[in-house]
């Protein structure tokens, strides 16, 4: 096993991981005690925790698999969510958001993030069947945490696919973030939470876009072990 830990240290802190796999080997070593568990999956969320997940999946000698979520934007206010979008139908809202978008928009920002949500499962699953978490214990992976709606709503959509025990696991999130994740799941594992955050990108020497193609050959990777 590569080394795990960060790459940079300031006055006896860590400030950074080398990369994503760097930050998988140190997630890792803290989700130990689900290694070898026949009910464990390990979800990469798309795009960028997948190479942190690859790297956790093979620790834990655990089956890898994508979760796509697709946030519910407000339109002209994207950044603010109404709601997300999981596979096999599994919609979560925010009914304090919602409740203020006429169902027009809900209609149409819906029936766009669905299509966009079908293509990448596409994608992604290659024939494979559909995500079913039926009473597993599912670990969600991100590469870091800045605002921790998208991974809120990853466990939502978990739970929704059936999951008995959702794990929120990252290398890196702010406090207030962990502060809302820890709300929705069952456990939340997090070795670095800077009180100043700024941006997950600033954790990582190496933080290069994931592409489409990099995430199939991991997931076709993670099949051949």
């Amino acid at each position: 096993m590569a080394k795990p830990g960060p790459a940079r240290q300031a006055g006896g802190v860590r400030t950074a991981y080398r990369d994503r796999r760097a930050a998988g080997e140190e997630l890792s070593a803290h989700l130990a005690h689900y290694a070898g568990r026949p009910d464990v999956t390990v979800l990469g969320l798309v795009r960028g925790g997948v190479p942190v997940a690859a790297v956790v999946a093979a620790r834990l000698a655990a089956p890898l698999d994508v979760l796509v979520v697709r946030k519910l934007g407000v339109p002209g206010a994207e950044e603010v969510a109404f709601g997300a979008l999981g596979p096999g139908g599994v919609m979560v809202r925010n009914q304090e958001i919602a409740a203020r978008v006429p169902a027009e928009l809900i209609a149409w920002v819906r029936q766009r993030e669905e299509a966009e949500l079908a293509r990448r499962e596409r994608l992604y699953r290659a024939g494979r069947p559909a995500l079913d978490l039926t009473g597993r214990t599912a670990i969600v992976v991100d590469d870091g945490l800045a605002t921790g709606a998208t991974a809120r709503a990853a466990v939502a959509v978990a739970r929704g696919l059936g999951a008995a025990w959702v794990v929120l696991a990252t290398p890196v999130a702010a406090p207030d973030a962990l502060g809302l994740v820890r709300a929705a799941a069952d456990e939340v594992v997090c070795p670095l939470a800077p009180p100043q955050f700024g941006a997950v990108s600033r954790y990582y020497d190496r933080f290069g876009q994931v592409s489409d193609d990099e995430v199939v050959g991991l997931l076709a990777g993670a099949g051949q072990r």
